[in-house]
C-alpha cells in the first residue's frame, strides 16, 4: 500500500512540476536524431587527446555560430567552447554541461567510423579513442543546443552550454578541464544557478537513467612514493637496503589502510596501485623504488583522513626496514556531490523524459569526474545515460577507458529529452 501511495504522489508530483512542451518539440526531436548520430560518429572518428581538442572545439564553435539566438565564446580553456542562449520567457540561469576529450586507447570494436588516429601521448605514440563517450556527450550537447534555439520564445530563464574540454586531465602541468572554465568564467556572465551534466554508460541498460542524491561519484587523488634504500649485489642483500622488497611491504600496508583502519560503513574507499618503477638489472639491488597509485574516496574527511594514514604507513613502512619514503598527493577530482534538493525537485523531468521504468536510483561510483568542481560552485546534479544494446550482459560489455568500448546509439536521443525537459521544469521554478 505505501508503494502505491509514494507511486501515485510522484504522479501527481511529475503533473505539478514538468511543463509542457512546445508543440514543435516532437518534429524537432525527429528533425535532430540522425544529426545527433552523425556529429557523434564525426567525433568518434576523430578523437583528440585532453588539452589538444583543437579541430573538436572549432567544429562545436562553427556549428554554433550557425543557429539564432546563440552567444559563442570560443576558445575557452584552451580549446572549450561556452554558449548562450537567452530564453523568450523569464526564468532561472541554468548551465548543461558535455565533455569533448579522448583518451590514449587503442579501439578494437570493429566500427565503420573507428578511429584510426595517432599521436605523441607522454613522449610515447599511441593511438586516440573515445573510449568513454564523450563523443555522445559532445553531440547529445549539439542536439540540444540546436532544439533549444529554435524553441527559444518558449524557453524560460537562460541556459548555458559548456563543451568542456580535459575532462580526464591536463597533461603534465598543463592548466585544463572544469576548474580552467570556472577560472576564466563559465559559470560568469550570467551567473549560473544550477548545473546538469550526463555521462553515458556502457554497462547500464540503453535509454536508461540512474542517478544518486548527495555523494554521487568519487574524488581522485593520485600519489607518487619514492623508497630510498641503498644499493647493492643480488648477492649479498645485506649489504644494502631493497627499497623493492619495502615497497611491496607499503604496497600490502596501503591495502590494511582500506580493510583494516578504515569505517566502509560511512563510504567505500579505493587505493590502488598503478605503476611502480625500480631496477635495471636482475642482480643489482637499486638504490631507489617509486610507485604511483589512485585514492578514490566518497567522503571528504574521510579523503583528509586517509591522505594522512598513507604518508604515516608508507614512512613507517620504509623506516622499519631502514629506507626511506617520500610522499606525494596531488588531488585530481572532487566528490561528485548531487544537491538532494536540486535532485528532489528534478526528478520528476527526469522520468517524464525516459519514463518511470526507465528511471532508478544507483549506488556509489567509484570512477571519478570533473563535474564535480562545477558541482562545488553551484547546486548540481550529475546521472548516467545507459548506453548498453538491449540483452547483453553487463559483465561482458566493453568497460570505459578499454579497446571494447561499444555505445547503443538509440538511447542518445533520451539525453537530448533529458536535458530539454530540465531546461523548462527547472527554468520556470524561478
Amino acid at each position: 500500500m505505501r508503494k502505491i501511495f509514494l507511486s501515485l504522489l510522484l504522479l501527481v508530483t511529475i503533473s505539478s512540476i514538468a511543463q509542457d512542451l512546445p508543440k514543435n518539440y516532437a518534429s524537432l526531436l525527429k528533425e535532430v536524431e540522425p544529426e545527433l548520430i552523425s556529429w557523434r560518429r564525426h567525433f568518434h572518428e576523430f578523437p583528440e587527446l585532453s588539452n589538444r581538442e583543437v579541430n573538436t572545439g572549432k567544429y562545436i564553435a562553427d556549428f554554433l555560430k550557425t543557429l539564432p539566438n546563440l552567444e559563442v565564446r570560443y576558445p575557452v580553456a584552451k580549446t572549450g567552447v561556452v554558449a548562450v542562449l537567452k530564453g523568450g520567457k523569464p526564468g532561472a540561469v541554468i548551465a548543461l554541461r558535455a565533455d569533448i576529450d579522448a583518451l590514449p586507447v587503442y579501439e578494437r570494436v570493429a566500427l565503420p567510423f573507428a578511429s584510426k588516429v595517432t599521436t605523441e601521448f607522454n613522449g610515447q605514440k599511441v593511438s586516440v579513442m573515445h573510449a568513454c563517450g564523450h563523443d555522445s556527450h559532445t553531440a547529445m550537447l549539439m542536439a540540444t543546443a540546436k532544439m533549444l534555439s529554435a524553441m527559444q520564445k518558449d524557453v524560460p530563464g537562460t541556459i548555458v552550454f559548456l563543451f568542456q574540454p580535459a575532462e580526464e586531465g591536463p597533461p603534465g602541468t598543463e592548466e585544463g578541464g572544469a576548474p580552467l572554465m570556472i577560472k576564466e568564467g563559465a559559470l560568469d556572465n550570467p551567473k549560473v544557478e544550477a548545473v546538469f551534466g550526463i555521462h553515458i554508460s556502457s554497462q547500464t541498460p540503453v535509454g536508461t537513467l540512474k542517478y544518486k542524491s548527495g555523494a554521487f561519484m568519487a574524488s581522485s587523488d593520485w600519489f607518487t612514493i619514492k623508497v630510498n634504500g641503498k644499493g647493492s649485489h643480488g648477492s649479498q642483500p645485506w649489504g644494502g637496503v631493497d627499497p623493492i622488497a619495502a615497497s611491496a611491504q607499503i604496497i600490502e600496508g596501503l591495502q590494511h589502510i582500506v580493510s583494516r583502519q578504515m569505517d566502509l560503513t560511512k563510504a567505500p574507499l579505493v587505493i590502488t596501485v598503478g605503476t611502480i618503477n625500480s631496477g635495471v638489472r636482475s642482480n643489482i639491488i637499486p638504490e631507489t623504488a617509486e610507485m604511483t597509485g589512485t585514492i578514490r574516496t566518497l567522503d571528504s574527511k574521510m579523503q583528509e583522513e586517509v591522505h594522512q594514514r598513507i604518508k604515516h604507513t608508507a614512512k613507517t613502512i620504509a623506516e622499519s626496514s631502514g629506507a626511506t619514503a617520500d610522499v606525494t598527493i596531488d588531488t585530481k577530482t572532487l566528490v561528485t556531490y548531487n544537491d538532494p534538493a536540486l535532485v528532489k525537485k528534478t526528478l520528476p523531468s527526469l522520468i517524464k523524459a525516459a519514463g518511470d521504468e526507465n528511471v532508478s536510483e544507483s549506488t556509489w561510483v567509484t570512477g571519478a569526474e570533473d563535474f564535480s568542481f562545477f558541482a562545488a560552485k553551484a547546486p548540481s546534479f550529475f546521472f548516467n545515460l545507459g548506453g548498453m544494446p538491449k540483452g547483453t550482459d553487463p559483465k561482458k560489455a566493453g568497460p570505459h577507458h578499454t579497446p571494447d568500448f561499444y555505445l547503443d546509439e538509440s538511447g542518445f536521443i533520451v539525453g537530448v529529452k533529458a536535458f530539454c525537459q530540465l531546461v523548462f521544469d527547472y527554468g520556470k521554478t524561478k
